[in-house]
């Protein structure tokens, strides 16, 4: 809005959107659906475009073309929190640019795949503390498993096919 640009989910390309302005946020719907909010953002003094980019909307272009990251004008705007962008500097400097982008990116998708985005960033942060360069597939090793427990008994009640006759009686 007046000099500033919001990312939206992909699958919203072509999609006319309904847009409401917040002193605090803005807020994006489809028909009835609210699809996307973003802290409302204002428009610099200096004309800059101020820009509210968020990785999960991006990661899918990102992951085809990692080497993408280098050159964006929104890259900075891509981290979700300082860790990340820490790690993009660290892993910038250490690798050639093609190695770099393609960690970085890896590193965003485990984050947007996983849920973790905060424990991972913990995990980043160690491995800087450590003077180590994160990479996404030791770190997945080291994330919390996901609890994902499935009901011990699901009682399942089958119904007596006869039943199914006295309705076909009915109908005759």
């Amino acid at each position: 809005m007046h000099g500033v640009f919001y990312s939206a989910p992909s699958r919203l390309i072509g999609q006319r959107l309904r847009v409401h302005v917040y002193d605090d946020r803005i807020e994006a719907w489809l028909g009835g659906t609210h699809v996307v909010g973003h802290p409302r953002l204002r428009q610099r003094d200096d004309g800059k475009r101020v820009h509210r980019i968020d990785y999960r909307h991006v990661i899918h272009a990102l992951r085809r073309k990692p080497q993408a990251l280098a050159g964006s004008v929104y890259r900075d705007g891509l981290f979700p929190r300082t860790e990340y962008a820490e790690a993009w500097a660290t892993l910038s400097e250490a690798l050639p640019q093609r190695e770099a982008c393609r960690r970085m990116v890896d590193l965003l998708w485990l984050a947007h795949v996983e849920g973790c985005e905060a424990e991972l960033a913990a995990l980043i942060a160690d491995d800087l503390a450590a003077r180590s360069l994160p990479d996404a597939r030791d770190l997945a090793g080291r994330l919390e498993p996901r609890r994902r427990e499935l009901p011990a008994d699901v009682p399942v009640a089958l119904t007596d096919l006869t039943s199914f006759d006295a309705l076909l009686e009915i109908r005759a």
